[in-house]
């Protein structure tokens, strides 16, 4: 039966997820905001609320903290690892090639998160005076660090936007209320299921008795970002390349800000100086990926073979992180 309802929640997600990168398309169109901010704050903040929604649940109500955490830190590493799937999707060249490199800002704030993160991991309880209540400093700085990145962001994104004119405009026969209407009630059925699925993995984790920062880094992770994947490809079939990669890099600099209100909503303390040093091979791994993807974006690739070099990287730095997790879940296990 929990088999049935994952199949349905994924049947679900396809459906909305590929209709909601048309409209976020046509917002970008409509509002002139252009598709890399659409992405970056729009898509990755729709795609991203089962991860918000599972790290404070996990905290909350079943007091797991490595679960919390390594849902967030999973979900930035198979996130990254959507960069190297959109790579081989896509043929005509390599995806970064073809994607702006404004968006290695973006990146570089998303590593600065990570590391804020893994620096309050790595502390543990070291540094009791950085404490405010049960909540401490490395604990806070993520969701300042983010909102300050995204009103950088908006701010240097807005003076690259063209006026549109009319033979630039696909969705003159929508209307703005049409448009708006139909991403919000599709931006529900998202996070409904996305929400709705990653409960029924918490239950399928649980049936397995599996360590919990291994099911969070690794199966919670790739179910709550099952949003992220179908919205990307979505968006990448439709011809918006920097929307998928912005909602990739945005959708990680979000899972980095939730760790703020998980830190909030776990009274027992801290939640970074309570988790497992597991969680920092996960850090140290999006850290290196999301500086392969600037590399690429920086010196940007031409030439498509069967998969790209920094693809091939990508898929290599996963599978071993993924590897790593496992044996250090199965050790503390």
């Amino acid at each position: 039966m929990v088999w049935l309802k994952f199949a349905a929640c994924l049947v679900i997600i396809l459906f909305a997820g590929s209709k909601l990168a048309r409209y976020g398309d046509a917002i970008a169109e409509k509002a002139g905001l252009g598709r890399m901010w659409v992405g970056l704050l729009l898509l990755a903040a729709v795609t991203s609320m089962p991860e918000l929604v599972t790290g404070v649940s996990s905290v909350a109500l079943v007091k797991l903290p490595d679960l919390a955490v390594g849902n967030l830190l999973g979900s930035c590493l198979f996130n990254l690892l959507i960069i190297a799937i959109m790579d081989i999707i896509y043929r005509p060249a390599p995806i970064l090639s073809k994607t702006s490199p404004r968006q290695v800002t973006a990146a570089v704030i998303s590593i600065v998160l990570t590391a804020v993160v893994a620096g309050g991991i790595f502390a543990g309880g070291r540094f009791p005076g950085l404490a405010v209540g049960w909540v401490n400093a490395p604990g806070i700085i993520p969701l300042v660090l983010y909102v300050v990145g995204m009103w950088w962001l908006f701010r240097a994104e807005r003076a690259y936007q063209p006026e549109p004119t009319a033979a630039s405009m696909q969705y003159r026969g929508l209307s703005k209320r049409t448009v708006y209407l139909r991403f919000a009630l599709l931006a529900a059925a998202v996070i409904g299921a996305g929400i709705w699925l990653s409960f029924i993995g918490d239950e399928i984790a649980a049936t397995y008795h599996w360590d919990t920062s291994l099911v969070g880094s690794l199966f919670l992770a790739i179910t709550t970002s099952m949003p992220e994947l179908v919205v990307t490809i979505a968006a990448l079939r439709l011809g918006a390349i920097d929307m998928a990669v912005a909602d990739v890099l945005g959708s990680n600099m979000f899972n980095l800000a939730i760790i703020t209100p998980v830190d909030i909503a776990y009274r027992r303390g801290p939640v970074l100086s309570l988790v497992s040093e597991v969680h920092l091979v996960t850090a140290a791994i999006v850290m290196v990926m999301t500086a392969i993807v600037i590399v690429g974006l920086r010196f940007r690739p031409q030439g498509k073979r069967s998969i790209s070099w920094h693809t091939a990287v990508l898929i290599g730095l996963y599978i071993f992180g993924m590897y790593r997790l496992f044996i250090a879940g199965t050790e503390l296990g």
